[in-house]
């Protein structure tokens, strides 16, 4: 009797833990559902900052775009998501190094236009530095805008978990941005995995070009990456027909951000798998985007590193590169040079591109 009543208190307390575990789950997933970010198909986004510039048909213009990598993928980081074993990749400390690395090169290049990708306002992850308002701060004569497309209240995953994330695109102008616009792209992922899922988007600033009725319409971008290939098709096509209908009505064009994905143009053999259980990017064929716009990167240098490894101290020879960021710009713009700066991946997991066009 003794052996039957002590089976029955431990078969009681192990169903009172799985109680208690999935009623925490389903409490959770209620949670996640009632708080889920859901923003609309267009938002306007409000502009901050003072600029100092006007632009003009016949200048020329310097833009750099840059995934910072929420300030905690330097060389140091390894990351769980691209095999690698760590969730949190920086101390506070790093993350603020990080910051500053990023905002020295900013200056250094003295850019007329940037557009930042992976800017963490209020995240565990990044310490809840406010990069947004950082990078504000230090960027003076420039006013910003930013487009959220990641908030989610508590990511349960993976041990430690990513906790909560607020996440998004910063563009920043030295000249006036006259308008600005969030635009949702189609998210691939379907309920209840999108519950923590990003929430991708492209942001619209329009810049009055001085003594003409034409706009330069600067997009921010930052497509999917860790879809099955649906997803990054489906936001490329509708970046696509965006792009084209402003190209269409005469308006300088200049997209850039982080593709996850390489244009068909480039040199798709210069920087091979070196693992087939690496991540590999998509390809978009730059014949599907006509006549009227041209598709950039710069292959003589690698854009992205995978985290799988830390950089620093790494066989740097056999390390996994990528292209995957890069500019979409209209014709009615001469390229005068497009290079992705070679930073040995010490700030960032991605390397900034940077190009010069004159208006035409």
């Amino acid at each position: 009797m003794k052996k039957k009543s002590l089976t029955r208190r431990i078969l009681k307390g192990v169903g009172a833990v799985l109680c208690a575990v999935v009623l925490g789950v389903l409490v959770l997933l209620l949670v996640l559902t009632v708080t889920e970010y859901r923003p609309g198909e267009t938002e306007e986004l409000a502009v901050s900052g003072s600029y100092t510039k006007e632009v003009s048909v016949n200048d020329s213009i310097t833009v750099m775009s840059w995934n910072i990598g929420y300030g905690a993928l330097g060389d140091n980081a390894d990351f769980f998501m691209d095999g690698g074993t760590h969730v949190n990749t920086a101390t506070e400390e790093r993350v603020r190094e990080n910051l500053e690395g990023i905002a020295e090169q900013v200056e250094a290049v003295q850019p007329d236009l940037i557009l930042l990708q992976e800017v963490d306002t209020d995240s565990k992850r990044s310490h809840h530095i406010d990069e947004r308002q950082a990078a504000a701060e230090r960027a003076k004569g420039y006013q910003s805008t930013y487009a959220c497309n990641y908030r989610v209240l508590y990511v349960p995953y993976p041990l430690p978990t990513i906790g909560k994330v607020e996440c998004g695109i910063m563009t920043l102008s030295s000249f006036q941005i006259s308008e600005s616009e969030r635009v949702s792209l189609p998210c691939p992922f379907s309920y209840p995995l999108r519950l923590c899922n990003l929430k991708r988007c492209f942001s619209v600033n329009r810049i009055p070009v001085s003594g003409s009725d034409r706009e330069l319409v600067l997009v921010n971008l930052h497509l999917e990456a860790y879809d099955s290939g649906e997803g990054k098709a489906a936001q490329t096509e509708m970046l696509r027909e965006f792009l084209e209908k402003e190209a269409k009505t005469g308006n300088y064009v200049i997209a850039g951000g982080d593709f996850n994905q390489i244009f068909s143009n480039m040199d798709m053999e210069r920087y091979p798998l070196v693992d087939e259980d690496m991540w590999m990017p998509g390809v978009i064929d730059v014949s599907e985007f006509g006549e009227g716009l041209s598709c950039l990167m710069y292959d003589g240098v690698p854009s992205c590193r995978s985290l799988d490894r830390p950089y620093a101290g790494a066989d740097q020879e056999s390390f996994q590169y990528y292209v995957i960021d890069g500019f979409i710009v209209s014709d009615n713009l001469v390229v005068n040079s497009c290079e992705t700066l070679d930073l040995q991946f010490a700030d960032s997991d991605h390397n900034p591109i940077v190009i010069n066009v004159t208006l035409q």
